[in-house]
């Protein structure tokens, strides 16, 4: 921009939230924050003019992610590598998440399923699941929330992941566990990739699976469990908003006798896990299928 004198009006290159007002949309006070940079290099660059501190809106999605972490009860040391690795794609499974989002970029999902298909064979489906379409979901979450891809491209990517999970079930080995588990959101809750992840591993360690998906109203849960001779509810909920109405879920699974599991944002810190019926199935797949199995038996 140029002022009437002719002179170059200086532009403001370090756009972003100072670090009052990212205390405040976060809910961490501001020294909490300095000690994040200073001792973690979380988020890595935040400096503008005059060193003061401007977040961008990915560098806010970092550090809610930290936030989020610590929240479970992970040291902060663990918290910020945990989130770089997601944000920064590294790790063993890098190469493949970072196929999955440049087709996903394209907006090409038969290539998105086809780098999936090639992760599942070299990492195996757990990894694969847990370590490579997971993470890209979330960073592909990460990017609707910040503008770099429309909402179009986000469906996009997650009905391409879902269609390579049906395509897996297609080939699932035949049930030969004797308990049936049902699967279901919250009441309130529309995010599903993560229970059809999970009911994709549990259809290929031989467990017969009942999903019912997302906005699982507690009558349909138990007519669900009634005619299913169901053994075992798994509940997930993601959002903090949604989680009274789960915990309704869990409370009606748990009079009918069924053994109960529940997972998602909702239930990762310790304080709001207090006191619910059944077993919580932590962040991973993996591990939610031994819990499984070794509850079952």
């Amino acid at each position: 921009m140029v002022a009437a004198s002719g002179r170059e009006q200086p532009r403001n290159e370090f756009p972003g939230v100072p670090i009052a007002e990212a205390a405040r949309q976060l809910g961490v006070p501001m020294p909490t924050l300095r000690s994040w940079e200073l001792r973690y290099n979380m988020p890595e660059v935040v400096r503008g003019v005059g060193k003061h501190r401007r977040y961008s809106a990915a560098e806010l999605h970092g550090l809610r992610l930290m936030r989020d972490e610590i929240a479970r009860g992970k040291r902060a040391s663990l918290a910020a590598q945990s989130v770089r690795e997601l944000l920064q794609l590294t790790g063993t499974a890098s190469e493949f998440v970072a196929d999955v989002l440049a087709a996903s970029e394209r907006s090409d999902p038969l290539a998105v399923r086809q780098h999936l298909t090639r992760a599942q064979g070299a990492l195996g489906l757990g990894p694969c699941l847990d370590d490579v379409l997971l993470p890209a979901m979330q960073q592909i979450g990460l990017w609707w929330q910040t503008g770099r891809c429309d909402v179009e491209q986000e469906h996009l990517a997650t009905e391409a992941a879902r269609a390579w999970l049906e395509a897996l079930t297609a080939y699932a080995p035949a049930p030969a566990r004797p308990t049936t588990i049902v699967l279901a959101c919250g009441p309130t809750d529309l995010h599903t990739i993560g229970l059809e992840a999970l009911a994709t591993l549990l259809r290929y360690q031989q467990w017969t699976v009942r999903l019912l998906g997302a906005k699982t109203a507690v009558p349909a849960l138990e007519t669900a469990i009634h005619a299913t001779h169901a053994g075992a509810a798994v509940i997930v909920s993601h959002l903090s908003s949604g989680r009274a109405r789960a915990i309704q879920s869990l409370h009606a699974a748990n009079v009918l006798g069924v053994k109960v599991f529940y997972a998602g944002n909702a239930f990762t810190s310790p304080r709001s896990r207090r006191n619910l019926p059944g077993v919580y199935l932590g962040t991973r797949l993996q591990d939610a299928c031994e819990l499984i199995d070794r509850a079952l038996g």
